[in-house]
């Protein structure tokens, strides 16, 4: 069996149900393979020494921590990248403002390729950090803005990877990443309040376990695990089972149309959908594959026409 091929047969099938099911795994490990990269080109007359703090701290934080029961091998870790751009340092109170970019990827069965599950770019990075502080994460007593952010999308980038594999397998991860939300309200910073705006962590996560949007993460197993994962298998079959997934999508869009998933789901799988589709199946199936992602992002029209060529 394809190695990079995750969390499914034999012991695989009992760490997920471990999660679902609220069990704890009898084996622990790390379930993140992260990359933080920081650019601070636009602040100067600072010394290096409190952003590669900064940088390891992260680093460490992110990878050496256990997030879930679930059982991860070394080789299944999920490959996902921490881009953060420092916009202001104070040396005064030990405060940054930024944005960071999380990515995550996950790989294709049997074969060399890589998809992004999700590409998101918080806009609101902001907290306080000095050069040695030794960064810790209590769920229950949230009291640092910096753990918060990053156990959130830590949370989100493994329940994400679950709803791939298993259908809805995700939610109880998924409601990790909620609490952290809930258990930030009082930190004073921004990006954790109901109604703020449709891209805020608080907006992010509530869709994702809004019962209208259900179908929106249906779609997320169908289109990996029916389809991607089948490519190599017969690609007219796989093909036929990622349009089937993106009819959940215009489903989970029409029940919710404020919802930013959709939108951030086909700016995500753009290049992707124009490689499946491009020239291949009928064009029936193209044309109705078009219309649905031109409804749901227009912005990205230059690349659904290619679509129908």
């Amino acid at each position: 069996m394809y190695k990079s091929f995750r969390r499914l047969f034999p012991i695989k099938i009992w760490a997920l149900l471990a999660v679902a099911t609220g069990l704890a795994s009898p084996v622990h490990a790390q379930e993140l393979n992260a990359k933080v990269t920081i650019n601070r080109s636009q602040i100067s007359n600072t010394t290096e020494a409190v952003f590669e703090a900064l940088q390891n701290a992260l680093t460490a934080f992110i990878n050496e921590r256990q997030w879930t029961g679930m059982k991860y091998e070394d080789y299944e870790r999920i490959n996902c990248t921490f881009s953060i751009t420092l916009k202001t340092y104070s040396e005064t109170d030990n405060s940054f403002t930024g944005t960071l970019q999380v990515q995550s990827t996950r790989p294709i069965y049997n074969s060399n390729y890589s998809t992004t599950v999700f590409n998101f770019q918080d806009e609101n990075f902001n907290f306080s950090f000095q050069q040695f502080d030794q960064l810790d994460f209590r769920p229950e007593q949230v009291d640092n803005n910096l753990t918060a952010v990053l156990a959130y999308y830590a949370y989100l980038i493994i329940g994400l990877d679950m709803d791939t594999m298993a259908p809805l397998g995700g939610s109880n991860v998924l409601q990790m990443a909620m609490d952290v939300v809930n258990n930030s309200q009082n930190l004073g910073y921004t990006g954790w309040k109901a109604f703020d705006n449709d891209r805020n962590r608080f907006a992010i996560i509530n869709d994702y376990l809004d019962g209208a949007m259900e179908p929106f993460r249906q779609m997320e197993y169908q289109y990996h695990r029916l389809g991607l994962d089948r490519m190599t298998e017969n690609a007219d079959t796989a093909r036929a089972a990622i349009t089937k997934s993106l009819e959940l999508l215009k489903q989970a869009h029409d029940q919710k149309t404020m919802s930013a998933l959709p939108v951030i789901f086909t700016d995500i799988k753009r290049d992707e959908l124009v490689n499946i589709y491009s020239g291949k199946g009928t064009a029936e199936e193209r044309e109705k594959v078009y219309n649905i992602v031109f409804a749901i992002n227009a912005s990205q029209s230059n690349y659904w026409e290619k679509l129908r060529k």
